[in-house]
């Protein structure tokens, strides 16, 4: 392809018909050309064989002088549409422009290559196409009524030599611009134009054609829309030499101005505003210049919304084109005359404020004495406004009930006053709130306690919803004219400005309660005076000095001030060494007594001193704890947090204020040995299904011991990563009365931990698999006996773990399978040949039946 690349200069595929008269456009292109990117093109025209130069697009002297004038004036003129594309444009051609045009492009090429002109026959023929309107007139004027219908019709014919189609479009102008109806296109297909689609499927709009070649426009339920002048646009097509169609000219004829009167509806009355128990007086008008017979069908809407699509209204009344009325107590519909229709609404409420809308439909008799309908509007709405009658009153506030202290009740009345026109038709209800009052000037938004309907359900507000279901605050309704709040024990977070909202509902006509009116009292404020809370905690070591194995004993002793009749609550807790293994987070809470003297363990996890720490209560404001045979892991800082409660509402505790005591330090010094920790292994890589061993050693410094005077619990972990970034994961665990505990595996392999010397620890990783690869370390928990025969524990001691790597053994995963390859293809092959055997020798053997031949002696010729 790279070899065959040169230019291609391209022009139509001819011959191009055109018709004698019009714009004959022909385009000429280049590509595949090397050179700067805009083009110049040559164009020449021959009749026979010589060729005359017409125009040029670099050359301002190449037209010849036959084409000079015509070339000035602008009937023959270059179009330049790309770099590489012009078009020839030829005005009012005739039949002395049919001949061959040549396009050429000058060189601009390194070398030669392709193709630098090329041709097209045009070819010249007269106009025989005509068209035109009725025979009556050359244009009509209509004037109709909205929903008639009306036809038009248009004569087109062409007498032209060659094989042409004509394309047949209706349209019509209201406007500016022309928009197209319908069509009849030259390949024979109905062509509806945008917006006519609906209307074409519905049969609204048809064309046909009838005999002299007219074509005819009918339009059925005629709209304002289709008022405007419509004509008759007719163009001619031929199919080319490419086989595509090509319009070779157009014509167009003015049939008719049509004129359609609008049908409106329009309600005579402007927005009203009424009060409650008023009529409401509105009259629909139909505008129509119809002289004829006709019959109106009128419905009433009422909507909340102003949209005139009424996809929410309700319907109010409707009469039918026989003047029949639906049904209705309170709303009448007559008609005044034949083209107003009467609305009367009585004894209006408030939910009658809204939109109102009349609709209207005009039917006509047909001939077969059915009624068709030709028109429907719907009027703009009329808003009404009706305006509740308000009772008038006022709303006082008062204390009767102040707080002094804490927990003290509180009571606050409502009243409505000075009430009037408070018929039976009204009711009253209230709302509380509460808003707190800050010392600053920053704005606070009140916050609802509760607020009654109209059928006096009370509703909760989200601040005092359980204080109200348990009986702390309530409302209640004293007189008729008085509303009571009551705080059963009031607390400083209720310390604030109060106030209430007395709200007016009205009855309406479907017994439903609607609020008319809010009246807000003035606040009152809640407050009394108070003092912080103090709290002091004192803790004492009874035993200044002590041993391990002895009772470690403090008490701890508690004053306050400013709280009234208090109890407290007693925590102990211990902050343990960093590093101490068993508790890394520091603190641990030991033991707590409550006010009500419950006693409770908190994170005591030794089993096996249960009874070894007591908390107990002295007097009311001294607390003492004991912790028995005490070990060195006990060593740390001791604390009592407290805690001090005032009686709330209910029998209820109320949390006041929080205090924390002195530490007292338990510290051992011990002249004992040193125990470390360290893990071995002879072989740390191992492959699948091989058993890995590895040994947690213990080893002492300092003063000997007997082995019997020693213990430790041995627990092993494992890491499964290289950097030790995931959480442990235990094993197993040997404490020292030799209890093995496993932890659950999801894999094949198994564990075994057992001790192997009184130092020496062994973990047996059984059947090795992947998962088991990873850091694997012991944790320590020595255990001494004293002299005076009691076993003391010693702080947690952790191993620096070793990794375990697991490897695949190549040769063992493929042994068995090869193994059973083998051994299945012998078998086969074995039992393939005992089969074919057996089918050579019983299936497909044939007897052979012999010719007996004769057994004799020959004789002597003498015998014979």
């Amino acid at each position: 392809l790279a070899f065959c690349r040169g230019r291609v200069v391209r022009v139509p595929k001819g011959p191009l018909i055109r018709v004698m008269g019009t714009e004959v456009v022909i385009p000429c292109s280049v590509s595949d050309y090397d050179g700067p990117s805009e083009q110049n093109f040559d164009w020449e025209f021959s009749r026979e064989t010589d060729f005359v130069r017409i125009v040029s697009t670099w050359d301002s002297t190449f037209t010849s002088e036959e084409y000079q004038k015509r070339v000035g004036q602008g009937d023959i003129k270059l179009r330049r549409s790309s770099n590489d594309a012009v078009e020839l444009v030829i005005r009012n051609i005739q039949p002395t422009d049919q001949g061959r045009y040549k396009c050429s492009t000058p060189s601009t090429d390194a070398t030669v290559q392709g193709n630098y002109d090329a041709e097209v026959q045009v070819k010249v023929i007269s106009d025989g196409l005509s068209v035109s309107g009725s025979k009556a007139r050359s244009s009509t004027s209509l004037r109709l009524s909205e929903g008639d219908s009306f036809k038009l019709r248009c004569s087109a014919i062409t007498t032209s030599p060659e094989h042409t189609h004509l394309h047949v479009t209706w349209q019509v102008k209201s406007g500016l611009s022309w928009r197209d109806i319908l069509s009849l296109t030259h390949e024979g297909k109905f062509q509806p134009g945008p917006g006519y689609e609906e209307r074409y499927r519905n049969g609204d709009i048809r064309l046909d054609t009838g005999a002299n070649d007219t074509y005819r426009l009918s339009v059925s339920q005629a709209s304002s829309a289709d008022g405007g002048a419509y004509r008759c646009l007719v163009s001619e097509w031929v199919r080319g030499a490419d086989s595509s169609w090509q319009k070779i000219q157009e014509k167009s004829v003015e049939i008719a101005n049509v004129a359609i009167q609008r049908t409106d509806v329009v309600i005579s009355t402007s927005n009203m505003s009424l009060t409650e128990r008023d009529s409401l007086d509105l009259t629909c008008n139909i505008t129509t210049d119809r002289s004829g017979i006709f019959e109106a069908e009128v419905m009433w809407y009422f909507s909340t919304s102003p949209d005139d699509t009424l996809s929410d209204a309700q319907v109010l009344l409707s009469m039918d084109r026989d003047s029949v009325v639906s049904d209705s107590t309170l709303i009448s519909l007559s008609r005044v005359d034949r083209n107003s229709y009467h609305l009367l609404v009585r004894d209006l409420d408030v939910e009658d404020s809204g939109y109102y809308f009349c609709q209207a439909a005009v039917w006509v008799p047909l001939h077969n004495g059915s009624w068709h309908k030709v028109v429907e509007r719907t009027s703009a709405p009329v808003t009404v406004v009706v305006t509740a009658l308000e009772p008038d009153y006022e709303v006082f506030l008062n204390i009767s009930k102040a707080p002094k202290f804490s927990d003290d009740p509180t009571e606050l009345n409502c009243r409505i006053t000075n009430a009037q026109d408070t018929e039976a038709n009204i009711r009253f209800s209230v709302s509380w709130y509460y808003r707190q009052r800050l010392l600053s000037d920053d704005v606070v938004s009140e916050e609802l306690l509760a607020t009654m309907d109209a059928d006096w359900t009370l509703q909760l507000g989200d601040r005092s919803r359980e204080r109200i279901q348990n009986g702390e605050i309530i409302f209640f309704k004293k007189t008729a004219n008085t509303f009571s709040l009551r705080i059963q024990w009031t607390s400083e977070n209720d310390r604030g400005d109060y106030f209430c909202v007395i709200s007016a509902w009205s009855r309406h006509r479907n017994n439903s309660w609607v609020k008319s009116k809010d009246v807000t009292s003035a606040s009152v404020n809640i407050f009394w005076a108070t003092q912080d809370y103090t709290l002091t905690v004192e803790a004492v070591k009874l035993k200044p000095f002590f041993v391990a194995g002895h009772t470690f004993e403090m008490t701890c002793k508690v004053s306050s001030k400013n709280i009234k009749t208090p109890r407290y609550s007693v925590l102990i807790t211990a902050e343990k060494p960093l590093t101490d293994q068993s508790n890394p987070n520091g603190t641990t809470r030991i033991i707590s007594l409550n006010q009500d003297s419950v006693v409770r363990l908190e994170d005591w996890t030794d089993q096996t001193r249960v009874d070894g720490v007591v908390l107990e209560k002295v007097q009311e404001n001294e607390f003492r704890y004991r912790m028995y045979q005490t070990q060195i892991s006990d060593a740390g800082l001791y604390r009592c947090v407290v805690t001090a409660w005032s009686p709330g509402g209910g029998g209820m505790w109320r949390e006041a204020v929080n205090g924390l005591s002195n530490p007292i330090q338990i510290d051992f010094q011990t002249s004992g040995p040193v125990f470390n920790v360290s893990v071995h292994s002879d072989n740390p890589t191992v492959y699948q299904g091989e058993l890995a061993d590895l040994l947690c050693i213990v080893t002492t410094e300092g003063m000997a011991l007997e082995p019997d005077d020693m213990s430790f619990d041995v627990s092993w972990f494992a890491v499964r990563s290289f950097a030790l970034d995931r959480e442990p994961v235990m094993l197993a665990s040997l404490d020292r009365r030799g209890i093995v505990t496993q932890s659950r595996r999801n894999g094949s392999s198994d564990l075994s931990l057992e001790r192997i010397s009184p130092l020496e620890f062994r973990l047996r990783v059984h059947s090795c698999e992947d998962h088991d690869f990873g850091n694997h370390y012991c944790i320590v928990t020595p255990w001494v006996r004293s002299a005076t025969g009691v076993w003391q524990r010693e702080p947690d001691i952790k191993a620096k773990p070793i990794f375990l790597s697991v490897k695949m053994d190549v040769l063992n995963a493929f042994k068995y399978p090869l193994l059973i390859g083998f051994g299945l293809a012998t078998v086969i092959g074995l039992l393939s040949c005992l089969i074919g055997y057996c089918s050579s020798r019983w299936c497909c053997k044939k007897e052979v039946q012999e010719t007996r031949r004769e057994r004799r002696r020959l004789m002597s010729m003498e015998m014979d």
